[in-house]
């Protein structure tokens, strides 16, 4: 792929305007990053769902921020055109506005992310606009947020009743005006996404959102067939590449065993 130049807020912002669709990724390390870019993706994001598809943790919730860090660090390395968002982990902003502050500084300062994702509406409202004061792009996450999927009864889709679909709207109105420069919805109806992203002047980036957001977002490892423990709904497995790696690693394993591997074209005279 021809070398692009860098996405910008304008940019996503003028697709929005112009009816295209913004595509995103997550990525968390070097290779993956270097990959998505190369797909041509407009945002990479540094998710805290490593926490479950890279660390083997049971919920996003034990990430640290050391741990984002350490992550965006990688896909940063990779020079990407994409923009890159990292997500600040649970009690990492919710705990004060300058904690909130300090650590989407760090993201961005010692990370190299190009803007930082948080989740929640109303209460986190002057978090978002003390870190956007600050010069650092927030983007928001509304419906079914991770970090509180206990309190909100699990892993399900949000905003079904019209007070809990009027309750996100009013939410997502909250943070466009707090600064966000884009809002994912995550497991909400389509016709209630399709209703915020008309409403709003930002982008919308969609997951299990329904196809009316002006983008959308999927996990690497869901869309590639590298994690297997649950697929959510929402989630189209473009490729199955864990059945390919057990495939070559078995055929690795036999070849030595048998003493294939290695043969003269891999040996050195």
């Amino acid at each position: 792929m021809a070398q692009r130049s860098r996405v910008t807020l304008p940019q996503l912002q003028a697709m929005k305007e112009r009816g295209e669709r913004i595509t995103m990724v997550t990525a968390y390390d070097y290779p993956s990053s270097l990959l998505a870019d190369r797909a041509g993706m407009d945002m990479i994001l540094v998710g805290d769902s490593l926490g479950m598809v890279v660390l083997g943790y049971s919920s996003t919730v034990p990430v640290t921020m050391d741990e984002m860090i350490h992550h965006t660090k990688a896909v940063v390395r990779a020079n990407p055109a994409a923009l890159v968002v990292a997500d600040l982990p649970f009690l990492s902003y919710q705990t004060s506005v300058p904690d909130a502050v300090y650590n989407a500084g760090r993201l961005i300062k010692e990370g190299g992310a190009d803007a930082v994702k948080l989740e929640g509406g109303q209460a986190v409202v002057p978090m978002v606009r003390a870190i956007v004061n600050a010069g650092i792009p927030v983007m928001g996450h509304l419906g079914l947020t991770p970090q509180s999927a206990v309190q909100l009864g699990g892993f399900r889709v949000q905003g079904r009743s019209e007070a809990e679909g009027e309750k996100i709207a009013a939410d997502a109105a909250a943070l466009v005006e707090a600064g966000v420069f884009a809002l994912v919805l995550e497991c909400v109806p389509a016709d209630l996404a399709r209703r915020i992203t008309a409403a709003l002047p930002v982008p919308t980036i969609g997951i299990g959102a329904g196809p009316d957001c002006d983008g959308q977002v999927l996990v690497y490892h869901d869309l590639l067939g590298l994690f297997d423990r649950f697929r959510p709904k929402f989630v189209k497995q473009y490729a199955n590449l864990a059945e390919a790696a057990v495939a070559a690693l078995e055929k690795y394993r036999d070849e030595v065993r048998q003493g294939k591997f290695p043969d003269q074209e891999h040996s050195f005279k």
